[in-house]
């Protein structure tokens, strides 16, 4: 029993310490990789060889840095989808077209992302397999293609779009958990290929540097949560109450905006207020209306068509009533939901019209909904430019059911005049003012983009008597960072989606995260560690074999390359040599000869003769190594 046992342990080792080429795997990847399909066109790394040339070097660093920054751009412009509608209309307003742009950026970059990491899984299993790397000249114009689109694209959109960089670090407080263990396994499993590398590397300074340099950023990241801060991180009783919902222009992915039917749909999906912007006509009827001018939401167009650019408050209520408010959000389909509308939803929406104040006060008075809109001021020349809040004030005192409590006063001209008007309007401000300037103004509430989320602000705040509202608020990540964060209301274009959730998204408390990273970092360590000591284990057995290259008995050394291993072994060359001429020319053998190199018997010529030794020769070398 213990021989067998012993036999099966220097059998396992054996294997262990043999070189192994996967044929068809490797001609695959040196295909794809470097366009080498044939055997020929490929070359194994020798021990202490480098894995590729200097140009081949500069080829895979350009690789690592396309892929470093194809990442970081997928990544943010993923997170910025709670901003996509923004960035299409911005494109509309400047192409003077509708286009989903956002959509069209989001799949060129996850095809180049997608491009690049395939070459970047296709390099590391090459030289996990100790291939050198011939990359072809088609996917170094591809890296190249892919690094400039990602760097210029990330330029533009900093330049145009700055602050959505906000939205980026602001993602980290919710993903930055789950990104520690991604970075985490991902370092964990270069450690082979980076192992196998430098422990057949000749140059110690080489080897100094790259394993410096993998420790340096794995003991980075092992360490990166003690600098992280997440509000999501907490105890479950701790949490605060989910922030109401204020549907923006009503639902918006379900109906036309600022049209009585997405109000109604915003109401239907839970909404508890909603959001508008009031604009005075000519005529002086207050009606909603985003825009400055009509061309975007109506079809003036086509029923005005000199009178597309004219500001929308220079047109009567009369000519307002008359444009088809509806059309455009089936034809453009703004959020990519219009097709989920029936077939009599989607005559209902293309058959909305301007909607005045007057309906919209009535809709949320009915209901007990709370209301706030921003008040445009008409343009100059306009009969009531210097009247349009007494003339709104006329249309919610005198001709709606609201109740003044409902009402969230955002605008803040003559906000001092309006208060002592009615001081049961909950006096809202647009701007982060001091907390002494806000209790003078008797503010309320604050309605804040959510780019200004935080919660020292909140509680700050809070602690006042006043809260807070942050917009625009489509996605469930961010929402639920703002419910984390103790947000009370947020204005959203999904009161249908985000109603749907019953706590936040990657909720955790501290000992489960702290659990996580403990144990997360544990295992890492304990497979580097193993990952190490096995190829230095490995490859000083591979040496050991190589280095019984010593000239016993006028011996010399040859090297047998079969398909699938190198294997070096001392064998008598000369020996061979002269049995080889004494069989050619001492002809067929005498019986009984014992010089007799051929045995009928067992059928072994020379040649045969010749490997068996090369192999028992290798044998016994495994054999001193392992034993």
């Amino acid at each position: 029993m213990p021989s067998t046992f012993s036999q099966r342990l220097f059998g396992l080792r054996a294997k262990l310490l043999r070189r192994y080429e996967h044929g068809p795997f490797v001609r695959c990847l040196s295909g794809l990789y470097g366009c080498r399909w044939r055997r020929y066109e490929r070359s194994g790394g020798q021990p202490g060889d480098c894995c590729c040339s200097k140009l081949e070097g500069a080829a895979f660093a350009l690789l690592v840095v396309a892929f470093c920054l194809t990442l970081l751009f997928l990544y943010f412009w993923g997170q910025a989808e709670n901003d996509y509608n923004d960035f299409d209309w911005f494109n509309f307003g400047h192409l003077g077209f509708w286009f989903p742009w956002s959509v069209v950026l989001l799949v060129v970059s996850a095809g180049f992302f997608t491009y690049v990491t395939v070459l970047m899984l296709l390099a590391v299993c090459l030289l996990s397999e100790g291939q050198n790397l011939h990359l072809h000249w088609s996917h170094k114009v591809g890296i190249l293609i892919s690094l400039i689109f990602s760097i210029a694209a990330t330029a533009v959109l900093s330049d145009l779009w700055g602050e959505e960089w906000t939205t980026l670090l602001l993602s980290f407080q919710v993903t930055a958990p789950y990104l520690h263990l991604g970075g985490v396994l991902l370092m964990t499993a270069l450690a082979w290929p980076i192992a196998l590398h430098i422990f057949r590397m000749k140059s110690s300074v080489r080897r100094a540097l790259i394993v410096g340099l993998y420790l340096v950023i794995l003991f980075t990241l092992y360490l990166v949560p003690l600098g992280l801060y997440s509000p999501c991180i907490k105890e479950k009783g701790t949490l605060g109450a989910a922030p109401a919902l204020i549907g923006h222009r009503g639902a918006p992915m379900l109906a036309p905006e600022n049209t009585l039917m997405s109000f109604e749909k915003a109401l239907e999906a839970g909404s508890d207020g909603l959001e508008t912007d009031v604009a005075i006509s000519y005529d002086g009827v207050p009606f909603l209306m985003h825009d400055h001018n009509l061309q975007r939401t109506t079809n003036v167009r086509e029923v005005f068509p000199n009178r597309t650019n004219t500001p929308a408050a220079m047109f009567t209520w009369s000519e307002l009533e008359g444009l088809n408010a509806g059309s455009w959000f089936l034809s453009q389909n703004p959020f990519g939901t219009a097709g989920s509308l029936g077939e009599e939803e989607r005559q209902r929406a293309g058959n909305q019209s301007v909607c005045s104040l007057q309906d919209f006060l009535q809709l949320a008075g009915q209901t007990h909904k709370l209301v706030i809109f921003d008040l445009y001021r008409p343009p100059y020349g306009h009969p009531y430019s210097n009247s349009w809040i007494q003339r709104t004030l006329d249309v919610l005192y005198n001709v709606s059911s609201i109740q003044s409590s409902q009402v969230l006063w955002l605008p803040s001209d003559l906000r001092s005049l309006v208060q002592q008007m009615d001081p049961d309007l909950q006096q809202t401000s647009g701007s982060r003012l001091p907390l002494e300037e806000l209790q003078r103004n008797h503010i309320v509430r604050l309605n804040l983009p959510y780019s200004s989320m935080s919660a020292e602000l909140v509680s700050e705040y809070a602690a006042a008597n006043i809260s807070t509202n942050l917009y625009v608020v489509s996605q469930p990540w961010l929402y639920s960072l703002a419910w984390c964060t103790g947000v009370h209301s947020v204005t959203t274009n999904a009161p249908q989606r985000l109603r749907t959730l019953n706590a936040p998204l990657l909720l955790m408390s501290p000992e489960e995260y702290n659990l996580m990273w403990i144990l997360t970092d544990v295992v890492s360590s304990v497979l580097v560690v193993f990952i190490f000591y096995f190829h230095r284990w490995r490859e000083r057995g591979l040496a050991f074999c190589s280095d019984r290259e010593t000239t016993l008995d006028n011996s010399s050394y040859c090297q047998i390359k079969t398909e699938f291993s190198n294997i070096w072994s001392v064998s008598n060359c000369q020996t061979e040599k002269m049995v080889n001429l004494a069989t050619v020319t001492s002809g067929p053998s005498q019986p009984g000869n014992p010089a007799d190199p051929v045995t009928e018997d067992n059928g072994i010529d020379s040649a045969q003769s010749s490997s068996i030794i090369r192999v028992r020769d290798t044998s016994l070398c495994l054999t001193l190594f392992l034993f």
